[in-house]
């Protein structure tokens, strides 16, 4: 079988310059991989929450709602998200926001073509490819579901950085001891100083560690299973776990508030999910046992509910948030 072009790049790059580092091989994988198709659902390679359940982007549109509500309800507040899959999470979100009186206009933050033609499917927005040309006045309501956690990440054995080389397969020259991703912290910056500049909030979900952390969280997955992530790059998802300490600590020196990390089954659970369970189990009874086994595996410390964290951020002036 002959190489994906992209493994043949990479092969050829290596070849020219030597060994890469960890977050370069990343980021090219990344790139290909979102760029050239639809990774979400049983036919792809991962589920996230908001395919899981109605509840999970419900939930963040009320959150949303509620402080823009009790912000005074600010004019020109507009609905942000980053990297949003097929656009399920922000309809659900939409939904709930205009059931509280908000109507935002939505910018997404998406370079995927094949994504962003689901995406619209489903809302009517605008896309930018990163934060630059987001609109520079109004609040901004922000959220970051699995988005963190495929930025490229930097990995080191003591003060000496890993690359990547080839040698009949891709392999990396050491033993992880450390992980940073300096892609993360500038974005958290830069999303925070727009929010303390604008107003707003963010809420940001992911999976990952809310001290500083140790060794190697580089993962790969394919057909809903993990995967070498050394192997086809560019044809299985990357990941590695989200640094939520050093975010908090970026994004409060750029002049936000920071609540939590919380983990994602108690935050869900303060901020109403069994009472959304419960109605939609009286509106449908037949799926009353469909909706219990979305709530467990959103909630349940065994399954999603433990790993996954949520951290808000907010504005000065604007109210506390609820669920932490």
């Amino acid at each position: 079988m002959s190489p994906q072009p992209l493994e043949a790049r990479l092969k050829a790059r290596i070849a020219a310059e030597g060994p890469i580092t960890v977050a370069d091989y990343m980021a090219e994988a990344n790139a290909h991989y979102y760029a050239s198709r639809d990774p979400l659902g049983a036919g792809g390679d991962f589920i996230t929450a908001p395919e899981i359940s109605q509840m999970f982007g419900e939930l963040i549109g009320i959150w949303l709602a509620d402080l823009w509500l009790r912000a005074g309800k600010p004019a020109m507040a507009r609905y942000v998200e980053l990297g949003p899959g097929r656009g399920t999470l922000a309809e659900d979100a939409l939904r709930a926001m205009r059931g509280a009186g908000l109507a935002p206009p939505v910018e997404l933050i998406e370079t995927s073509p094949v994504l962003r033609a689901a995406q619209a499917e489903r809302v009517a927005a605008r896309w930018h490819d990163d934060l630059s040309t987001l609109p520079a006045s109004g609040p901004l309501l922000v959220v970051a579901n699995e988005f963190f956690d495929a930025l490229p990440v930097r990995q080191y054995e003591g003060e000496r950085e890993l690359r990547i080389g080839h040698a009949g397969r891709f392999v990396r020259d050491g033993e992880v001891e450390t992980e940073v991703s300096p892609a993360a912290l500038d974005l958290i910056g830069d999303l925070a100083r727009r929010i303390a500049a604008q107003g707003g909030a963010a809420l940001i979900v992911d999976y990952g560690h809310d001290r500083p952390g140790t060794g190697d969280t580089l993962q790969a997955v394919s057909t809903h299973a993990f995967a070498d992530p050394f192997e086809a790059p560019g044809e299985r998802d990357l990941t590695a776990h989200v640094d939520f300490h050093a975010l908090a600590i970026t994004a409060r020196a750029a002049g936000v508030r920071v609540f939590g990390p919380a983990p994602q089954g108690a935050w869900l659970n303060a901020v109403g999910i069994k009472l959304r369970a419960a109605a939609l189990a009286k509106a449908a009874p037949e799926r009353g046992a469909e909706i219990a086994a979305a709530r467990a595996r959103l909630t349940a410390p065994d399954q999603m509910g433990r790993l996954f964290k949520v951290m808000g951020l907010v504005a000065p002036g604007w109210p506390e948030p609820g669920g932490f």
